[in-house]
Order: structure tokens, then C-alpha cells, then sequence
């Protein structure tokens, strides 16, 4: 053999070597194993800690790449937590004295940016209004996220204050602080709801766990448009402490994630009484069941269970398209897994329902949330704003700031 031909297999060898390195990296793989972290479950993770194939530093260095990587399209992620990657060292540093944890320690959580850190995070429902504020504590639900060895990994975007600023609103996929934010799956389509960021960051893998909001489809929608797993708790199972508010009577606060299993595992951290939100977690502390929600986590669970259908008017804008076939393929799978379905139900006034105005919802949230984030701003350590009034006038005072910077993410992304 030549020393030309020599020469010639090593470079292939190397280059070969080099390119599985760049698969490797892109998918997850650790060089010493071949776990993956993309589309891994909670549980997955776990494995992979206790087997020494993946520490909790190494996934939140995969996931801050995969966020430096893809978030300057999508705009799903406002900041990462600068000190992130100290969290990870001391899960790491933990595991190895009592490897017995938690499902979620050492496990990355990225919060919808209306969710309050005591860090070095911002809270600002994606409003300037609020940037630089200091909260005075973790939102209950981060300290229950805290106490079970979670890693608080960073924020997401959402429409600027949930998108309730305005009825007239330049667009619901549009972050002052983000830019636009974009479908992962579906680039011309919308994100759809307020938790968009939790929802796009865990359907790309920039982390497995994530907790949106929702006071109306917040949480349902993006979950939905997005092809994640998306509960929405009863109003009080889960603390709204900390939370920016819209209404107390409908605000709560719920897990996405990419599997029904990884999202019941953190709804089951999260869910409680608190004394801070008394009268709604008091109220809902009796449905919390003993043991938690994961023992009804059950494969053959749609045997024997009864599910209304309601079509209309949901399905009439995917008349004559590919939805309606599929829509009617999942049915099929209910049925062959053991549901029983009740189709073509019917709800009286259901019109009236679906419109805000005519239901009188706008009525009731434009006065709660008058009420409630006066409160909750007065409850900071530090804000430039401390009524609903000063907002507005900030909003008019800094109009660059509240609208036209959209003007760069649209030549940026066009």
C-alpha cells in the first residue's frame, strides 16, 4: 500500500470521524455514549444520569446550543439564566452523593417570561415596562420547581402582555423584547396563544420541560399548534403567586411538554396549596389526588372512556382540506384503543360563548386585570411602573419600544 493511499483512507477516516461528531453534537449524542438527548422523556434523562452516560451540565450545554442555534429564527426564547450551568454543577455535584433525586433534578425548565425568578432573570410579560423590575420572591410554582432539583434554564416569549394590551394588536406572535415568533412545523402559520415560546422551544428540542400560563387557551392553543403536550390545571391546583396576572378567577399556571407523561411528572411537582393564593389553592387542594396524577398515567387508559366530539364551528375552515382526514384518522385511533365516541355534539349558545364580547369575558378580565397587576406591581422591590395608568403612559412615551422595533425581526426574517 502507497503512502498516497495511506494518506488518502486517513483524511476519509477523519473526515468521517469529524462529521459524525457534527451529527453527534447536533442530535445530542455525548461522545462516550450513545444516549440522545433530543426527544428524550424526563425519565430517559433520569436513566441516562444514573448510568453515567449524561451529566446535568452537559444537557444544559446541548440545550443553550440548541438555543443559540435555532432561537434567532424562531423567537421563542427572551434569556437564559447566566447561571444556569452553575445549577447543573451543583445537581451533578448532588446526584453524586444520594443518586435517589427527583424525577426533575437536574433537569433544564424554561419559564413563560410572566412566571417571577428571584435571579438574575427578568419578568416582564414581554413589555420594556417592566424590564429592569425586581420581584420580591420565586413564584411559588419556581420554588416547588427549585425544591425538587430543577434548573431554571431561562425565559420565553409571549405576546406583550399576553397579548391583552389591545384587541388591535400588530400581530399575536409578536414579542417588543423577541421580535416575531415563528410555527417550527409550519413557518406561514401562527404559533397560536400566549405560551408560543414555552411550547416552540420544547417542539425543537431547546429544552424538554417548560411552564406556560393561560387565562384563555394560553396554554391549549400553542400546545396545539405546535405538537406538544400542554395541560391546562383547574384554576387553583397550581399557585399563581408571582405570576403576572390578567384575571384571578380564570388565570392558572400549567406544564408543556413533548410527552403526557413528562408533563404529568412536572404537574405533579407543582400542583398545592399556598397561602399566598389562599382561597383558590384551598378550594382545589381536594382534587389533588393521593399519590399524584402519575398513577393514572396508563397506556390502555381510553379503554371504556366517553368522548364528545364537537365539530362545529371548529372544523368548518378545513373544509375539503388533508385536517379533515386526518381529524377523522385520530378518531378512528380512540376508537380501536377502547373510547367510545359521541359525535356531532351540540352546545346551546355556543356562539354566544365563543365571543368574548357577548359573553361578557372582555367585561370581567379588562376590570380584574385592572385590579390585579396594580396589585402585583405594588408588590416589587423595584419597578419603573407601579400602576396600570403608568404602563399606558409608558406605552405612550416609548412608542419605539412598544412598536416599532417589530420593524427589524420583519427584514431580519424576511
Amino acid at each position: 500500500m502507497g503512502r498516497t493511499t495511506i494518506v488518502s483512507i486517513c483524511l476519509v477516516v477523519l473526515i468521517a470521524v469529524a462529521f459524525k461528531g457534527f451529527i453527534d453534537k447536533h442530535h445530542g449524542v455525548d461522545e462516550w455514549s450513545d444516549f440522545v438527548i433530543s426527544e428524550a422523556t424526563i425519565e430517559d434523562i433520569q436513566k441516562a444520569f444514573n448510568r453515567n452516560q449524561l451529566t446535568s451540565r452537559k444537557l444544559v450545554d446541548f440545550y443553550l446550543n440548541r438555543i443559540q442555534a435555532l432561537n434567532p429564527v424562531l423567537g421563542a426564547v427572551l434569556e437564559v439564566n447566566p447561571d444556569a450551568r452553575d445549577q447543573a454543577d451543583k445537581a451533578d455535584s448532588e446526584r453524586k452523593q444520594d443518586p435517589d433525586r427527583s424525577l426533575l433534578h437536574g433537569i433544564p425548565v424554561l419559564l413563560k417570561d410572566g412566571i417571577a425568578t428571584l435571579d438574575k432573570l427578568n419578568n416582564t410579560a414581554g413589555s420594556y415596562a417592566l424590564f429592569g423590575s425586581k420581584v420580591p420572591r420565586d413564584a411559588h410554582v419556581v420554588s416547588k420547581l427549585r425544591d425538587a432539583g430543577a434548573i431554571i434554564l431561562g425565559k420565553t416569549s409571549l405576546p406583550v402582555w399576553y397579548g391583552f394590551r389591545s384587541y388591535k394588536t400588530i400581530g399575536q406572535a409578536w414579542c417588543p423584547r423577541g421580535g416575531f415568533a415563528l410555527n417550527p412545523y409550519v413557518e406561514s402559520k401562527s404559533p397560536c396563544g400566549s405560551s408560543f415560546g414555552s411550547a416552540i422551544s420544547v417542539a425543537t428540542n431547546m429544552v424538554a420541560v417548560s411552564l406556560g400560563t393561560e387565562t384563555d387557551g394560553s396554554i391549549i392553543c400553542p400546545a396545539d399548534h405546535n405538537s406538544v403536550v400542554g395541560i391546562k390545571p383547574t384554576v387553583g391546583l397550581t399557585s399563581r403567586d408571582g405570576v403576572i396576572p390578567i384575571s384571578p378567577r380564570q388565570d392558572t399556571v400549567g406544564p408543556i411538554c413533548r410527552r403526557v407523561s413528562d408533563a404529568v411528572h412536572v404537574l405533579d411537582v407543582i400542583v398545592g396549596f399556598d397561602p399566598r393564593d389562599y382561597e383558590a389553592t384551598k378550594s382545589a387542594e381536594k382534587f389533588i389526588p393521593s399519590g399524584g396524577y402519575k398513577q393514572f398515567l396508563n397506556k390502555q387508559g381510553l379503554k371504556g372512556k366517553k368522548i364528545g366530539v364537537l365539530r362545529n364551528p371548529f372544523l368548518i375552515p378545513y373544509k375539503g382540506s388533508k385536517v379533515i382526514s386526518i381529524f377523522e384518522d385520530l378518531l378512528n385511533d380512540l376508537r380501536e384503543r377502547g373510547a367510545t365516541l359521541v359525535d356531532n355534539l351540540e352546545v346551546e349558545n355556543l356562539s354566544i360563548i365563543l365571543d368574548p364580547f357577548q359573553s361578557g369575558e372582555v367585561t370581567i378580565l379588562l376590570s380584574e386585570f385592572k385590579l390585579s397587576i396594580n396589585k402585583y406591581l405594588q408588590e416589587l422591590t423595584y419597578s419603573p411602573v407601579r400602576s396600570l395608568a403608568e404602563i399606558i403612559e409608558f406605552n405612550i412615551n416609548n412608542t419605539i419600544l412598544v412598536s416599532n422595533l417589530c420593524i427589524y425581526p420583519i427584514m431580519h426574517y424576511a
